[in-house]
């Protein structure tokens, strides 16, 4: 004997051998692409940017929100040739946020300790500027 009951926010159902091993009669609906409340990735089938994606982990909410969705809206539809490179001042903007709460935006140490070898590397062997001023005069 099948049943169903409630538990809570649970429902259980209690089906037979029977109950499955005759073909179901459940009609399925077809997903509409233009449901706003249907989860659909980063890019809506509009072209917009679905803020509410799973994928962006939360960062288009909170205190720094408004900063995050200006630079990724400004990066996303970027038409310069190095994608992104005329969005500095809102990813500085939202860097600056995200460093007023760092309990929420934790900064990985040793991802920067990493970022800073190569460029104290860089920076040791770059000829400094009165070397590169003599050489040019030289040169002339």
């Amino acid at each position: 004997m099948s049943y169903c009951r409630q538990e809570g926010k649970d429902r259980i159902i209690f089906v037979t051998k029977e109950d499955h091993e005759t073909p179901s009669n459940a009609e399925l609906v077809a997903d509409d692409p233009n449901d706003p409340y249907e989860e659909h990735g980063l890019i809506l089938p509009s072209g917009d940017i679905n803020w509410n994606c799973p994928c962006l982990g939360g960062m288009a909410s909170g205190p720094c929100g408004p900063q995050f969705k200006s630079a990724f809206s400004c990066f996303y539809y970027s038409t310069e040739d190095v994608k992104g490179s005329d969005c500095v001042d809102q990813f500085r903007a939202m860097q600056e946020c995200m460093q007023k709460y760092p309990d929420l935006y934790p900064q990985d140490d040793e991802g920067e300790e990493e970022e800073k070898k190569p460029v104290e590397r860089i920076e040791e062997t770059a000829p400094t500027e009165s070397a590169t001023t003599k050489e040019e005069k030289g040169s002339s």
